[in-house]
């Protein structure tokens, strides 16, 4: 379980200090899968930068499983099986997307493993197996490969940052399915930024982040009806359902 215990995050600013995230407090139950949303500018990546330890609250306590993580280092936090995918992911020239799989996973992966998630992500396997991960893949590719090395991690929390930035449509709708499968199963906790309706509607629990507090937090059949067309200018309704997808 995650605890967020009055957690605040601020930066200087030359008119005085700006919170980004003011006095959040939020827990994910394990198993769940949550979503948070708002709109551009109002906190919610970088609250789950807190959570991975990229950012250090300038206040308050992040516990999980029971222990206090507030302190800790992001290689110590994924020691305890918590994952991070970036909305803009590193590249690693001379590496392989099989090697990097495997890496993730913590011991080599068999070739039809591999396969199956890169399949999972919208990725011809035989086409990027053995690329390097490296300037020659698109944004939208290496985003898909991140989330296909997530998701050969045992993870106990895993936590995507916008995971439909970039990618197009028909890989987009794999997504959906393969976030469909992994809130089904159960064996691990997820939270996902999106502004994306069709992500939304996968989650257990739907927290609202606007100028760095929750607005709204509760079940996604009480939440996600509030949310029609509130946000329509930031995030994906009315229409605007695939704005930010290729």
């Amino acid at each position: 379980m995650l605890e967020l215990i009055n957690c605040s995050f601020s930066v200087s600013d030359p008119g005085g200090d700006l919170d980004i995230v003011n006095n959040v407090n939020l827990t994910v139950d394990d198993g769940k899968f949550v979503v948070i949303t708002g709109p551009n500018g109002g906190g919610k990546s970088t609250l789950a930068r807190l959570i991975m330890g990229i950012e250090q609250p300038t206040s308050g306590k992040i516990l999980f499983n029971g222990t206090d993580i507030t302190n800790m280092s992001v290689t110590d936090r994924a020691k305890l099986g918590i994952g991070y995918a970036f909305q803009q992911p590193p590249r690693f020239k001379g590496l392989t997307v099989r090697r990097l799989l495997s890496l993730a996973h913590g011991s080599e992966l068999p070739e039809h493993e591999c396969c199956t998630y890169l399949t999972s992500v919208g990725l011809c396997s035989k086409d990027y197996l053995n690329r390097e991960v490296d300037g020659s893949l698109s944004g939208g590719e290496l985003k898909r490969i991140e989330i296909a090395t997530l998701m050969a991690r045992e993870l106990n929390l895993a936590i995507y940052d916008e995971p439909e930035a970039g990618i197009d449509l028909w890989s987009f709708a794999m997504l959906v399915g393969t976030f469909k499968t992994i809130s089904k199963n159960r064996h691990r906790s997820v939270v996902i930024i999106s502004h994306q309706e069709r992500i939304m509607k996968l989650a257990d629990e739907i927290v609202v982040i606007a100028d760095g507090k929750i607005t709204k937090q509760g079940p996604c059949d009480e939440i996600y009806p509030q949310l029609l067309g509130e946000f329509s200018g930031d995030c994906g309704f009315g229409g605007k359902e695939d704005a930010d997808v290729e």
